[in-house]
């Protein structure tokens, strides 16, 4: 591990991407003391960083370089021409050392519709099965357990994985008073919300071990266990600049040799490949380390002066991006929350607490509730519904016409969610400050199954030169009504009770937000990356603008796959850590042929 040179070497796999899938990857491939195993990480190493570590400190590491590829969108005409800055995971780990480790699955209908859409094997079935593989359980104790009464399913939870999840035992108020006020409007609340169904309200997860209430992410559970393995080989601070290939003759398929790659000092490197290189750099990086490889669109290829060597006409496009609002509300009694953080001095001593493993670090994001559109507002439901339908654009794009079929069903469904609702124990809106000694509650509202698409191509021939990322917020009005749908539900709540009681007022944005302008523009002013972005190589037939098959390999090609969120085609409702562990599971037992 580090800047040693590994020029010219030969290994079975080149695993571009040391982030969440990619080290998940390698560790399993590695098992076999047979197979090398190279992994490729342009960022640092940050093993030991307290920034990862220790949990409470949500956000702290955006914008640090050090942690965070901190990517920028191109304005954004249907944000007001916002461009909004999209933290993702830099160095080992990926954004596993960066999200706010919450542990939540997607309902098992929007994993089947993954396999409706041509890809054989990817179904609930085998979700539960990888997902399992991945985790290790830890049953909450007392004063868990006596603050959060929690039941669980053991058949639904993993007993032996590398990741380390649990109910993180530092409870809030504010889940009581989110969860009871849901309870009240007749929402149910779930036994466990792991089995493939997530309608309705529940406590989640956490990736922390509760051995030291420390996250548990990639770099702890997959690799510093197995780091001395002497068949894997962990390179940081390498930036990838292409994929290399024999010359084909034809419409003969490309077989990738090396990648070639660039350390600190800026001088070209490359590594070989016996068998295959895999691609797990992520849903904003593959796609431009494809096209600087000479694999994509002819048009933007070249644009940026790259000879094309494989036409894949959806390398870059359908993207899909959870993006998401906050609404903030004074705590009536002022009860402890994240915004006592802000206090040096009681940053400090929490601190001190959780090395003795107790303390206010020792926080998660428990409180969420997932629903169906039609359970906010019926006779809204039915109209937004009816308006998006009649405005999809199905014979312009192949392969969308298959998608927004089922995204349609789906929105039909009233069993089904679309809706998700999060209590975050702080403010974390950006409109307003706190005032020192009082505390607060900001539901968070994600559009889960958004209309439009986006894209991410690469700028030019330069591998530190960043992709331009054009999610086309809100370019289908549907998805901005969903948040407004959301917004006005937020309102229902606030005045129900044990919620109503248990705050002053509503600080942003404010009770004088109540048109629907003003509330369409609050949200184009406000809203954001949820850090789930999918769907840039997206896992379809190729004649769908498919970029991979259902063995991960990239079409036209022999031995080059993809492994990461990157690869699903059709976005779920769940924050996606623990589905890119899932991929990688899969991924490797697909590798070595153990379907």
């Amino acid at each position: 591990m580090g800047s040693t040179s590994i020029d010219d070497s030969e290994f079975d796999f080149v695993i571009i991407g040391g982030g969440t899938a990619g080290l998940a990857l390698a560790s399993r491939l590695t098992e076999d003391k047979a197979v090398t195993v190279v992994v490729l990480e342009a960022g640092e190493a940050n093993i030991g960083a307290p920034e990862i570590l220790v949990p409470g400190q949500f956000g702290g590491s955006f914008m640090n370089p050090k942690f965070d590829w901190a990517f920028t969108t191109v304005k954004q005409k249907f944000s007001n021409d916002r461009e909004l800055v999209w933290n993702r995971g830099k160095g080992l780990g990926g954004s596993s050392a960066l999200n706010f480790y919450a542990w939540t699955k997607p309902p098992a209908e929007d994993v089947d519709a993954i396999e409706k859409l041509g890809n054989p094997g990817w179904n609930w079935a085998e979700y539960i099965k990888y997902s399992k593989r991945s985790e290790t359980f830890h049953p909450p104790t007392s004063p868990s357990l006596d603050a959060v009464p929690q039941e669980w399913d053991a058949s639904l939870r993993g007993s032996s994985g590398p990741i380390q999840t649990t109910i993180p035992f530092h409870h809030h108020t504010i889940d009581d008073m989110f969860l009871g006020a849901m309870g009240n409007l007749g929402f149910e609340r779930l036994k466990d919300p792991y089995g493939g169904n997530i309608t309705g309200t529940w406590i989640a997860n956490a990736n922390l071990d509760p051995k030291d209430w420390t996250r548990s992410y990639a770099t702890t559970g997959y690799f510093l266990p197995v780091r001395d393995r002497p068949n894997l080989t962990v390179l940081t601070e390498a930036t990838v600049a292409r994929i290399v290939f024999d010359d084909a003759e034809g419409d003969a398929p490309l077989t990738a040799r090396g990648v070639e790659y660039m350390l600190k000092d800026g001088g070209k490197r490359r590594v070989n490949a016996r068998k295959e290189v895999i691609l797990s750099a992520g849903t904003v990086k593959n796609p431009q380390i494809l096209e600087l490889s000479g694999i994509g669109r002819p048009e933007v290829l070249s644009k940026i002066g790259v000879e094309t060597k494989l036409e894949l006409m959806g390398v870059g496009e359908n993207v899909q991006e959870h993006s998401f609002i906050g609404m903030s509300y004074e705590l009536a009694g002022s009860p402890p929350t994240h915004d006592l953080m802000r206090d040096p001095e009681y940053a400090a001593e929490a601190r001190k607490l959780h090395a003795q493993g107790l303390g206010p670090q020792g926080v998660g994001i428990t409180g969420f509730s997932y629903f169906p559109l039609s359970s906010a507002n019926p006779q809204e439901a039915v109209r937004l519904i009816d308006g998006v339908a009649a405005s999809l654009p199905q014979d312009k794009v192949p392969g969308l016409k298959e998608q927004f079929e089922l995204q349609m069903a789906a929105l039909r469904d009233e069993k089904l969610p679309d809706l998700e609702l999060v209590g975050f124990p702080g403010l974390m809106t950006a409109l307003t400050a706190p005032e020192p000694g009082k505390t607060y509650v900001t539901m968070l509202s994600v559009l889960n199954h958004p209309f439009s698409r986006g894209t991410i191509h690469a700028k030019s021939t330069d591998p530190f030169d960043n992709p331009e990322i054009d999610p086309h917020y809100f370019e289908n009005d549907f998805d901005l009504e969903n948040l407004v749908q959301h917004f006005k539900f937020t309102r229902k709540l606030a005045q129900t009770e044990p919620f109503k009681s248990g705050v002053v007022v509503e600080t942003c944005p404010g009770p004088g937000c109540t048109s629907d302008e003003a509330i369409r523009d609050y949200i184009k002013n406000t809203h954001t990356t949820t850090w789930h972005t999918v769907g840039s190589c997206s896992m379809l037939p190729k004649e769908k603008q498919g970029v991979v098959d259902p063995e991960l390999k990239v079409y036209g090609t022999t031995n080059l796959r993809i492994v990461d969120i990157s690869i699903i085609p059709l976005h779920i409702a769940a924050h996606t850590h623990a589905t890119a562990y899932v991929i990688a599971e899969k991924a490797a037992d697909i590798i070595r042929g153990r379907k």
